[in-house]
């Protein structure tokens, strides 16, 4: 079973990488082609951070795999928001 503070973690980890990431979207959706590889690295994060909830989700219980779903529905929204992006 994950602890407490391991689960907090991850999804705290989550959520910054989170708030990056809309920050990037918001700047190549007004800016185009500027920093290629700030939104490249970005969808990176957003993957590495998937994967991390996919493997701490293996050992949670009920509530906290509640709430990494949750959060993972949000990475996975912002990554195909990310992929459609005319960029």
């Amino acid at each position: 079973m994950a602890t407490r503070d391991s689960i907090e973690a991850c999804l705290s980890q989550c959520e910054e990488v989170i708030l990056f990431a809309k920050e990037e979207y918001k700047k190549a959706s007004l800016q185009e082609h500027d920093n290629d590889d700030a939104f490249a690295q970005c969808q990176l994060d957003l993957e590495k951070a998937s994967m991390d909830l996919e493997k701490i989700l293996k050992s949670a219980n009920h509530q906290q795999e509640d709430m990494l779903q949750r959060k993972r529905l949000q990475i996975q929204e912002l990554q195909n928001q990310m992929i459609l992006l005319r960029h």
